[in-house]
């Protein structure tokens, strides 16, 4: 989604007053720095940034009159600890001013994302969801999975959907009623039969002639009628095609349209709850035990129930569950658009001012209703059980993990159990195609909005070179820690890492730490058994020791599912990579040639073969290739010996 609308009217150079103050760490000079901002501030809405002698953002926030908001953490006596702590290392204030309070709310979640400012309520699984996208700017129509921005061109997104799984799932059935393509553009250019989709029914084959455009585009319309709700209305036509072909005597055909029936009745009959009363609406409910907050969304679309999911924000343990959840819903709509209709378990603070801000953001109304009684108590009622159970099952998942990580500070004798635990893979076939991986584990779990890929870059490394591979991915993740967090203040820096190799490989890491002078990491290789057997697994340490651990052992069974988790992500990320080279153009190669022109190009032609066999005029004869470009396509393919 693109940025908040707000961001057009007014410039943050000329709104912001920064006022720099004393390094040193110190309660009362903080309160100083403060005061000569208030001074300078007007009486108008805006978002204000605490921030430390190193220049890292402390804290977000937002106000209805500046002055008087910022000027209250003056009053340090009525300020919780945690406030306390916050104005003791602020040593510059940046503020900036707003046309209304709701815009501030806004810029505030779009700052606090950003910053990542450890005093605020931060959405730590802060995933792009996925949707289903109908891409218009073909004849025929694609329907596929989305993630991330929406690009430009006409399309029509539906969600978000709780998980990959369910848009899959989806995307099945509707394939299977709608019997729309799913295959790229140059896919469909280049085709002379059928796949094996139009065999199993899957598709309608316009690629090669098997409807007509103006069939497809009935298709077209049905798919968008059910992803809009009125599933009703596409059932009915349906069955009524099925009777006429039946009336008709054509009985094959009355039985395909039987199965596309039978195949949306049960996506209807696989939604989990009866939410046909919501319309378009997200049910969020939360929960809080120990200083730990669960919300849990339901997401229904058209009536139609598109699946949940269990948040957990973080949050410092003295913020209220309402604070929480208004901080969350304000920073959980920054890049994804509101429904109509947000149906909560609870009263929260300055609901206008979030039902105006999350208007502003989506361009239509958006109510936040709290429903007492009816259907739509009871969806709120499922979501705030779902909330409480998950919430749960998270303290217990939580619980074990501390418990084996005490283990591993036990078998590897480390001062305390670690925190943050990195193990590190490559892979590749015979050097082609190689990646590295790093995956991260914490009492939480496994973070994986902190899994890093690593694409080899250096001209030197000789394919297959495993020792190199680990050289390289180690040296670009430690200089860039040394150079972003030396103090190692900010959580990143890894209390004990995992090597997936043997002694060659941990030396080759070791070596890396001594280059760059770090000497106190512990430092593990994690060598497979005989004959690649788990349970037998060596494991290499720093100064030529190996050790082993019994089979069965708990601390062995969970290095094992770290190595595990590192090996399919580096394998998902080595085939992703394989499969992206796979379906690489010629046409990629040429300077100014982008997604929407190379399209172009293959819709024109066909082929990239038959784009270099072109001359400069047919070439310039495809939209938006100008006779410069033209001439530049022709001279990549020709060059002069």
């Amino acid at each position: 989604m693109s940025n908040p609308p707000f961001n057009d009217r007014f410039s943050e150079e000329q709104a912001i007053f920064t006022v720099q103050g004393s390094d040193a760490p110190d309660l009362e000079r903080g309160i100083a720095v403060i005061r000569e901002v208030v001074r300078t501030l007007p009486a108008r809405p805006g978002v204000y940034r605490m921030v430390d002698a190193r220049g890292d953002v402390l804290y977000v926030g937002k106000a209805k009159s500046l002055r008087q908001r910022v000027a209250s953490y003056t009053q340090v006596n009525r300020l919780p600890v945690r406030l306390q702590r916050m104005v003791s290392q602020t040593r510059s204030m940046v503020v900036v001013t707003t046309h209304t309070e709701a815009e501030a709310l806004l810029l505030e979640a779009n700052l606090i994302k950003h910053y990542r400012a450890p005093f605020n309520v931060l959405l730590r699984d802060d995933k792009s969801f996925p949707y289903i996208v109908l891409r218009e700017d073909h004849p025929f129509a694609q329907i596929g999975k989305h993630r991330g921005a929406r690009a430009k061109g006409k399309a029509s997104y539906y969600g978000p959907f709780a998980s990959a799984g369910a848009v899959n799932r989806t995307l099945n059935t509707l394939q299977k009623v709608f019997l729309l393509r799913s295959c790229t553009d140059s896919f469909f250019a280049n085709r002379s039969r059928p796949c094996l989709l139009y065999q199993i029914k899957r598709c309608s084959a316009p690629c090669t002639g098997r409807i007509d455009a103006e069939s497809y585009a009935g298709l077209v319309r049905d798919a968008k009628a059910f992803l809009s709700g009125r599933s009703q209305d596409v059932q009915k036509r349906l069955a009524a095609r099925m009777e006429e072909a039946a009336e008709a005597l054509d009985f094959e055909r009355a039985a395909v349209f039987r199965d596309r029936l039978r195949a949306l009745t049960f996506i209807q009959q696989e939604q989990g709850i009866n939410a046909e009363s919501a319309g378009d609406a997200d049910v969020v409910a939360a929960c809080q035990k120990g200083g730990v907050t669960c919300i849990q969304i339901f997401f229904i679309r058209g009536g139609q129930n598109w699946g949940n999911r269990a948040l957990f924000p973080r949050h410092d343990r003295t913020e209220t569950l309402e604070d929480v959840v208004f901080a969350f819903l304000s920073q959980f709509y920054e890049d994804k658009l509101p429904p109509r209709r947000l149906l909560l378990d609870r009263q929260l603070p300055e609901m206008d001012l979030l039902e105006e801000a999350l208007s502003t953001r989506a361009g239509h109304r958006v109510s936040l209703e709290m429903p007492r009684r009816g259907k739509l108590a009871q969806l709120v009622e499922l979501a705030a059980r779902n909330a409480s159970d998950a919430l749960d099952r998270r303290m217990i998942e939580t619980s074990s993990q501390a418990r084996h990580l005490a283990l591993l500070a036990e078998v590897f004798d480390l001062e305390a159990p670690p925190q943050r635990v990195e193990v590190y893979d490559n892979s590749h076939i015979q050097g082609t195609n190689a990646v590295g991986a790093m995956i991260v584990a914490g009492p939480e779990g496994f973070r994986k909005n902190a899994y890093r890929k690593f694409n080899f870059r250096s001209t030197e490394l000789k394919p297959g070179d495993d020792f190199a591979m680990m050289r390289e991915m180690l040296t670009r993740r430690f200089a860039r820690l040394q150079e972003e967090d030396p103090d190692r203040s900010k959580g990143d820096w890894p209390d004990l890492v995992f090597i997936d190799g043997g002694r060659g490989q941990l030396n080759a890491a070791l070596a890396v730490l001594e280059d760059l002078g770090i000497e106190d990491m512990p430092m593990v290789g994690v060598a497979k058994g005989p004959d690649r057997n788990a349970g037998r697994e060596v494991f290499h340490l720093p100064g030529g020791r190996e050790m082993t651990l019994e089979p069965g052992s708990p601390a062995l069974f969970f290095i094992q599912r770290l190595r595990d988790e590192a090996h399919r992500f580096a394998i998902g990320s080595h085939r992703q990579k394989r499969a992206r080279d796979m379906a690489r153009s010629p046409l990629d190669d040429i300077p100014g040639i982008g997604p929407s022109r190379k399209r172009a190009l293959l819709l024109h032609f066909g082929t990239a073969q038959a784009v270099a066999r072109a001359g400069v005029n047919d070439i310039a004869k495809v939209d938006g290739i100008s006779t410069a470009m033209a001439q530049a396509i022709y001279d990549h393919f020709h060059p002069v010996r």
